[in-house]
């Protein structure tokens, strides 16, 4: 990108540090980590790189900065979707949705989890191991409390339902423009039928 920032008018520290932020997410989810420069940065930003790096150090803390926001936002819906009902074949269906939703976001934001080209950095590892383990733990919190499963049983079945979901998510987004893809609620209905059925085989406790 060549085209100089152009200068605006002074903002509220946290209210350009947004502005900052919400133009970065873009970029990288249009070019990835490695194809973005601060300079692209700043160009899309409108601002002068000073500015950019009054705010953030790198892009390294920049990028980590949008991935960690969007790790609490999956989190959190998944959270929501099991804590949603006490049911638990509806909390399965909830929280399959909920994922499917994000990877549906108009802005593509997901991309920043899934497509950063980032896997062997420590750092990035350790957020997306934290999204994982948390989602496999909250998962396996109700298999434990509805089973005669162990605790460690019913987390190694929350990391088996966790990766079933995350993987036929990024695969439906990653379709996005395909004619024959399936629309949402078809493809989240299709993933929880897969889910459940494996899950609900497992007796209850008397």
């Amino acid at each position: 990108m060549s085209t100089s920032p152009v200068r605006q008018s002074r903002l509220p520290r946290e209210e350009r540090r947004k502005q900052l932020l919400d133009a970065a997410r873009q970029v990288f989810v249009d070019h990835g980590f490695h194809a973005t420069s601060m300079d692209d940065i700043a160009v899309a930003a409108a601002v002068s790189k000073p500015v950019l790096y009054q705010h953030f150090p790198g892009k390294h803390e920049l990028f980590l900065d949008l991935m960690d926001t969007q790790v609490d936002l999956l989190g959190s819906a998944i959270t929501a979707a099991l804590e949603s009902t006490t049911d638990n074949k509806a909390r399965v269906q909830a929280t399959v949705h909920a994922y499917f939703q994000f990877v549906d976001s108009p802005d593509r934001a997901y991309r920043l989890l899934f497509d950063s080209g980032l896997n062997n950095d420590p750092d990035v590892a350790l957020r997306m191991e934290g999204l994982d383990h948390r989602f496999a733990a909250d998962i396996a919190e109700v298999i434990a409390a509805d089973t005669t499963l162990s605790g460690e049983e019913a987390l190694l079945l929350g990391h088996g339902l966790a990766g079933l979901v995350k993987s036929s998510a990024r695969h439906w987004a990653g379709q996005a423009g395909d004619d024959a893809r399936p629309d949402l609620e078809t493809a989240a209905d299709l993933a929880f039928r897969l889910a459940w059925r494996g899950i609900s085989r497992f007796p209850k406790e008397r």
